[in-house]
């Protein structure tokens, strides 16, 4: 074993005061090394799980974007069946379709009761006669002999030429079998 130290003096021992010896340094250590493993080990745990959260949320932005674009060309679809029906030709034909029939002129009534204008009665156009085709046609039974008569000698046709097949009859049948839309609440 070795012999203790002497005992310092002056300067030499205000110097080992302020220096704590190499003993009880060791022990001292321990606890902040476990610390400083703790504090590291809980950083990367913590960063784990920021990580893990911001791709979850990186799924669900791409989710998101993908259902917004869908949702948006199902919205543009939608947009082009209004525009398509509302258009002015199509309004009429719908209107027609329903009965409608275009209004005469208006008449307005004045604050003190007055009638300004001549008020008129809506009136429906005649209907265009659109020939049905017969049973025996729709059948394919042979065409009925008097009415190929009256179509060679030109007098059922203005242009003196055989009448056409009616271009309406192939379309008339489908659009029968189609029910008209209804409005909601009728």
């Amino acid at each position: 074993m070795s012999k203790p130290a002497a005992p310092l003096k002056g300067r030499a021992a205000r110097l080992a005061r302020l220096m704590p010896s190499t003993g009880p340094s060791t022990a001292a250590r321990t606890p902040f090394v476990l610390l400083v493993v703790l504090l590291l080990g809980g950083g990367l745990i913590a960063l784990l799980l920021l990580n893990s959260a911001l791709n979850e949320g990186s799924f669900r932005l791409s989710e998101l974007k993908r259902d917004t674009t869908e949702l948006t060309d199902e919205q543009q679809a939608l947009q082009r069946d209004v525009d398509s029906r509302s258009q002015p030709d199509a309004l009429e034909r719908r209107a027609r379709e329903l009965g409608m029939v275009p209004g005469g002129s208006p008449a307005f009534l004045d604050p003190d009761g007055t009638v300004r204008g001549n008020p008129t009665e809506a009136t429906a156009p005649p209907p265009s006669p659109s020939p049905t085709p017969s049973p025996r046609a729709s059948a394919g039974a042979a065409p009925d002999p008097d009415a190929t008569a009256t179509g060679a000698s030109g007098s059922a046709s203005p242009s003196g030429s055989a009448p056409a097949a009616d271009p309406d009859s192939a379309t008339a049948p489908a659009a029968e079998s189609t029910p008209p839309p209804t409005s909601p609440g009728r």
